[in-house]
């Protein structure tokens, strides 16, 4: 069934002491939360993974690691395996966000073997993708996403990919100050929506978690997530502030 969701993304920050006291205030918060209506899932850096998982509360936060290796084991120095990461505790990784694509250079055939050495290994993939302005400029944006979707997940049979969460993150949204409108947010999420009918379905369409990753903010929180087809963030910035973040959780 399709679940609400709000994922922090904490990148390249934090120190091991600071990103502890982060969990264990975003944890303290969320177990003493009587009203929530959102899953959590705090994808943090790679140092960080097994304190974290120890410290919250499994029942009601999943901790994610940011990215995996394409390569299941072996002779690749200071790649990190799907199989490492699950050893740790983790439930979920970050496949395809932007930033690994545009400085890490990684395409479909790349992402695509890590959603499937993460589903192999019982972890959630959350898939990222999403056009840049230029694309979305010229009207090529649906066309974008509709390939980077179909190159990267529609090799899965139905009940695998089931196990993905969706990240719809513009390029041209993220860290730029430049936000997407709800409207802009519901008319892509229904695009992709679509197109998940057109492959799998009605029904793998109603379920699939679909989030909004594009400078999701306390402020614009709210608009966005009144959208039918979108159902939680993938955030930034706003996730290393225990207050800004959960100001998000609650406008679910």
């Amino acid at each position: 069934m399709r679940q609400h969701i709000v994922a922090g993304n904490w990148k390249m920050n934090t120190s091991l002491e600071e990103g502890l006291a982060l969990a264990r205030d975003i944890n303290a918060r969320v177990t003493t939360h009587e009203t929530l209506k959102a899953r959590v899932i705090l994808g943090v850096p790679f140092i960080h993974l097994t304190q974290v998982v120890e410290l919250v509360d499994p029942n009601r936060i999943m901790v994610s690691a940011q990215n995996c290796s394409a390569w299941e084991a072996g002779a690749y120095t200071g790649e990190v395996s799907a199989k490492m990461i699950r050893s740790g505790g983790a439930k979920c990784v970050i496949i395809g966000h932007s930033e690994r694509r545009k400085y890490f250079s990684e395409n479909s055939d790349v992402l695509k073997l890590k959603v499937n050495l993460a589903l192999l290994n019982q972890l959630k993939p959350i898939f990222c993708f999403g056009e840049l302005l230029e694309e979305r400029n010229n009207n090529s944006h649906f066309d974008v996403v509709k390939n980077q979707i179909k190159d990267g997940l529609f090799h899965l049979e139905a009940d695998r990919f089931r196990e993905v969460i969706l990240a719809y993150e513009p390029v041209w949204a993220i860290g730029t100050g430049v936000n997407a409108t709800a409207g802009q947010a519901q008319e892509m999420h229904q695009f992709i929506r679509r197109q998940i009918e057109e492959k799998y379905g009605l029904q793998v369409a109603d379920d699939t978690t679909i989030l909004y990753g594009g400078s999701c903010n306390p402020t614009n929180a709210g608009d966005l997530f009144k959208n039918p087809d979108v159902d939680g963030g993938l955030i930034g910035g706003a996730s290393l502030k225990a207050d800004d973040f959960m100001a998000i959780v609650d406008a679910i």
